[in-house]
């Protein structure tokens, strides 16, 4: 299957890339690892399960989206704690680029990114670009812990801040939203990276500078995967990540778990 990049419409070509913060993610997440290997550690959520819970943290799966800026860094680090924190094969990896978070969709239900036909615009209809997954139920509150040490510790912010606008504001998608069986434990961990927890509406508007990340329902404002030329793509943020990371797409596609969204695939 051929792909297609779209390098100049993509996310911005001025961010730069920061080994600093993208070395201080890695090491957070390394940190999340041991955790997980040794149990509670340091106060983080990241825990085997014991034998009274494990059926129901490991066994349910569920439906959850992030997003922090552009998708396409994104879904690599997701990609990596799903590799890391779930064990999972290249052929069971669940993290997709998507859009989530607008009340509308564009005719037979699609939502495509910016493009020259003006087909379904996903900012125009407000949603946000998000990675989509399915974890365990009890790995939910763990992977937002991941989730929100994507942010640029210093600033508090997305790290591509010159992208702007709704599209690409902080939101996480959880099922039940609020009441999510998690929730006290999502919130405390915003609250301990200092961002506030709030319930989103529907086409809200840019995060950024405000320290906010909007919340979800699921079942309200589903996850529309991107197009498949979004996937598994390399980013500004960091070195390429490498043909075998970028050859993910096809693979995914050939076997059926990315479809062709009805989007224009160039524009």
């Amino acid at each position: 299957m051929t792909r297609f990049f779209l390098v100049l419409l993509g996310c911005s070509l001025v961010a730069a890339y920061s080994p600093a913060i993208t070395s201080s993610r890695r090491a957070w997440l390394r940190h999340l690892i041991t955790a997980s290997a040794g149990g509670l550690v340091g106060g983080s959520l990241l825990r085997r399960p014991t034998p009274s819970h494990a059926a129901d943290d490991f066994a349910e799966q569920q439906d959850v989206y992030f997003g922090v800026g552009c998708f396409w860094h994104i879904q690599h680090e997701f990609v990596e704690a799903e590799r890391s924190l779930l064990k999972r094969g290249d052929r069971e990896l669940t993290s997709k680029a998507g859009y989530a978070g607008g009340k509308a969709t564009g005719e037979a239900g699609r939502v495509c990114y910016h493009n020259m036909l003006s087909v379904a615009d996903y900012g125009r209809l407000g949603h946000g670009e998000v990675v989509g997954m399915t974890i365990p139920k009890g790995q939910v509150a763990p992977f937002t812990e991941i989730y929100f040490s994507l942010f640029n510790p210093r600033t508090k912010d997305r790290v591509d801040p010159m992208d702007r606008g709704g599209e690409y504001r902080s939101l996480i998608g959880l099922p039940g939203g609020t009441a999510h069986p998690s929730y006290g434990e999502i919130e405390t961990v915003a609250q301990k990276a200092g961002f506030k927890l709030i319930p989103g509406q529907g086409n809200d508007p840019d995060t950024l500078g405000k320290q906010v990340v909007y919340v979800y329902d699921t079942a309200k404002f589903p996850f529309y995967q991107a197009e498949v030329y979004h996937q598994y793509h390399n980013d500004f943020q960091s070195p390429p990540y490498g043909r075998a990371y970028n050859h993910l797409a096809d693979v995914a596609y050939e076997e059926g778990r990315l479809k062709a969204t009805g989007c224009p695939d160039k524009a």
